[in-house]
């Protein structure tokens, strides 16, 4: 399918949500998550027409008696995730360019949202320095939580600023909230598996 002639409503409709924790790589169908001050970065490679997107909430998390849940949350992991799962597609580094969104305060909490989209934005640019790969675009930090759609094949991202209000960031809080406690939750025994 042709997604650059849809209008943007369109593509939304027909994209695969990507949770807070989560990322995914698609060739065609397209990609969307909505961001507080998490951030999500498009990374993509036009030559392979492949394309993913992660949604980190914090930049790094510390060691606890549950690192699977600790390394889902945290932007480290999220990112080394994804760049792994596009050269697996085929794709290869020199090629990738990046978008990232992200990083805004939609919850004022004595000063630790701004801190946290701070944190977010300035790890996603570092990381991506780091590893040589450009942001081509980005909208980072303000007021707003944003909605990102993500067309993998040709690296076309909207995003949309949404003025936060407390019912918005209400939602989104209890979307991040959600997913850290389905990861949380206790396994039962025998059931793990683990995969090497």
């Amino acid at each position: 399918m042709d997604y650059a002639s849809l209008p943007a409503r369109e593509i939304e409709r027909l994209s695969r949500n990507v949770a807070p924790g989560a990322w995914a790589v698609e060739r065609q169908r397209p990609l969307s998550t909505l961001l507080g001050s998490c951030v999500a970065v498009c990374m993509f490679d036009l030559h392979a027409r492949v394309g993913g997107i992660n949604h980190f909430m914090l930049p790094n998390m510390q060691r606890s008696a549950d690192s699977e849940v600790d390394s889902l949350l945290s932007g480290d992991y999220a990112m080394e995730a994804l760049l792994n799962a596009l050269l697996a597609q085929g794709a290869r580094k020199a090629r990738i360019q990046a978008k990232a969104f992200g990083g805004g305060t939609i919850i004022e909490t004595s000063g630790q949202s701004l801190a946290i989209g701070q944190r977010n934005a300035r790890f996603a640019r570092d990381w991506l320095q780091r590893e040589g790969i450009p942001i081509i675009a980005s909208d980072f930090l303000g007021p707003w939580s944003r909605k990102v759609l993500f067309v993998p094949s040709n690296g076309d991202a909207w995003c949309k600023r949404i003025v936060t209000s407390h019912a918005t960031a209400e939602v989104i809080a209890r979307e991040e909230r959600a997913y850290a406690a389905t990861l949380a939750a206790a396994r039962p025994p025998g059931n793990n598996v683990e995969l090497f």
